[in-house]
């Protein structure tokens, strides 16, 4: 789990693996290293190498030996936040870079559950608006971690609200106990009449989410015609509710 995390901030398997290693090991010399992390002893050289650039691990000599240190983890921290300052001073002229473009892909797909997770991560962009929806509740099969662990905090850190409309089922009436706190308000349509087979989001202007958590697809929509079309079916729907 540690090397997955460490993969979401710049970290290959090899460099975690190694870092982790280190941290355990303190000063270590090659030979170790390799034991350790079970990697052969001819790539830890440029893996060390790699992570030395990096700043997370320093080298000096005893004996005429190299030894190596992984540097604290605080270090990842400080370039986490290095690269959010050079970042956001960059951002400008990324964005001005990208509105030269008149013509920009309306569509986007994604596969496999991966895919999935991007596309909800994409319904975080736009803090204080509201995402309109028909749920299922496939979702606690795909990935129940996820949304507790990860989608609801953001989404409640950002001020995102939200409107759904759901079959009456037990997960989902149980789910909508929690309401009030994940700033949500759901209704409900008998189960024998609402054959929801995906999900479906209307946010961020003009954007429609669809994801199939069975067929493992999504796809992300930038459209006005349909998200006005598909918002003036939610509303007529959840007014009839």
């Amino acid at each position: 789990m540690l090397i997955e995390d460490l993969g979401k901030i710049g970290l290959n398997e090899k460099e975690s693996k190694i870092y982790l290693a280190l941290l355990e090991l303190d000063e270590a010399n090659i030979g170790k290293i390799a034991k350790k992390s079970g990697i052969k002893r001819t790539t830890v050289y440029d893996v060390l190498d790699s992570l030395m650039k990096k700043g997370l691990v320093s080298s000096s000599k005893k004996n005429k030996k190299s030894l190596y240190l992984a540097e604290s983890p605080k270090k990842l921290e400080q370039k986490i936040e290095e690269g959010r300052i050079v970042l956001a001073g960059i951002m400008p002229e990324l964005l001005s870079f990208a509105n030269i473009f008149e013509k920009k892909p309306k569509i986007r797909f994604f596969e496999g559950s991966e895919g999935i997770r991007e596309t909800y991560k994409d319904l975080l962009n736009y803090p204080n608006q509201e995402i309109t929806a028909w749920i299922t509740d496939a979702f606690f099969a795909f990935d129940k971690k996820f949304f507790y662990d990860y989608f609801i905090p953001q989404r409640l850190e950002k001020k995102i609200w939200v409107r759904a409309i759901a079959p009456r089922t037990n997960l989902l009436q149980s789910f909508a106990e929690e309401d009030t706190q994940q700033l949500r308000k759901t209704k409900f349509i008998p189960q024998e009449k609402a054959v929801f087979k995906v999900e479906i989001s209307l946010y961020g202007g003009y954007k429609i989410a669809i994801m199939s958590f069975s067929e493992k697809i999504a796809l992300i929509i930038e459209s006005k015609d349909i998200h006005t079309t598909l918002k003036s079916i939610f509303e007529n729907n959840w007014e009839a509710l």
